[in-house]
């Protein structure tokens, strides 16, 4: 294996502070693996569109890959050898020359309501300002909470507070997985997936590779967790199957339980008018069978522009 302290392993990611501390997650996770030291390891911030335009909705500035695009073309260009993702950013589809095989231990799944002021959503008064850029969330809260305005928020973690303390709206929406990576899970009310389902991929982190790599492939073998792959092979055939991207209201979870794998997915309009959910489970190695056959079942009952 090449990687050393001669010649390090170059870790591409994001540069916000939940970014790197997935990156330097990761770092460690294969420093346990290799038994090699800190130094034969660089970790190499990449600035991606999503994160330079902070003044729009993800929506006006471009569809699928607007967090990954640059990372991408830095490894295929080799100034990168692996990049370390958040799943639920992820297109279905890689460039050529790149795959996805690797997913460490998956994080807590749930969305977390944030606010000052109240505890929880039902807590929030009619008329009350929800701050969140997610369509998934804008979507499924509209459904529950009409009355409520929407207002668009974007940034990190430490950025959303400050808008929260600034007045811009009454209450926000963050992953716990970020969360609790970032210590900061004592601001965070946990809300349940019955009530509101995930982000497909949501809490879980994946490392992407060049397909001819085989000193990375070999690495990141040694740190995959199974689990996880299991789940996010069902989630993502949902994904791809609906085709679906961080644009479009659609939420799903798998879940484990020994050899037998559940799917619960979600489509919804984009102003929460109507809502479509399914369930389905099996064997655990037919999860991507599983998400596919969902999202057919979903398409169907959905019809022609559902998501506008």
């Amino acid at each position: 294996m090449r990687f050393s302290p001669d010649t390090p392993l170059k870790i591409g990611t994001r540069g916000s502070p939940l970014a790197l501390a997935q990156a330097h997650e990761t770092r460690s996770r294969l420093m346990g693996a290799l038994g090699l030291p800190e130094t034969a390891f660089n970790i190499v911030v990449i600035k991606t569109t999503g994160d330079r335009v902070q003044d729009r909705p993800l929506g006006e500035i471009g569809g699928k890959g607007l967090f990954t695009k640059e990372i991408e073309d830095a490894m295929l260009s080799n100034d990168i050898d692996i990049a370390v993702h958040s799943m639920k950013d992820m297109p279905v589809a890689f460039p050529d020359g790149l795959m996805l095989d690797c997913y460490l231990p998956r994080e807590d799944v749930r969305d977390a309501f944030i606010s000052r002021k109240y505890k929880s959503i039902s807590q929030l008064p009619k008329g009350a300002v929800m701050g969140s850029s997610s369509l998934r969330r804008r979507a499924q809260l509209a459904a529950v909470r009409p009355d409520l305005k929407l207002v668009e928020f974007r940034g990190n973690v430490q950025t959303r507070l400050r808008k929260l303390d600034d007045g811009v709206a009454d209450a926000t929406f963050l992953a716990m997985a970020g969360l609790n990576r970032l210590g900061s899970a004592d601001i965070a009310n946990p809300i349940e997936t019955d009530e509101i389902l995930p982000a497909i991929a949501q809490g879980c982190i994946g490392i992407e590779r060049r397909v001819d790599d085989a000193d990375a492939a070999a690495a990141l073998a040694l740190i995959h967790d199974q689990d996880s792959g299991l789940r996010l092979n069902a989630e993502r055939a949902l994904l791809a199957g609906l085709d679906g991207s961080c644009q479009t209201p659609i939420a799903g979870l798998a879940t484990l339980d020994g050899d037998t794998i559940t799917l619960r997915g979600e489509v919804l309009r984009p102003d929460g008018s109507e809502s479509i959910k399914h369930m389905m489970t099996g064997a655990a190695k037919d999860g991507a069978k599983i998400g596919t056959d969902m999202a057919k079942i979903l398409r169907d009952q959905m019809g022609e522009n559902f998501f506008g």
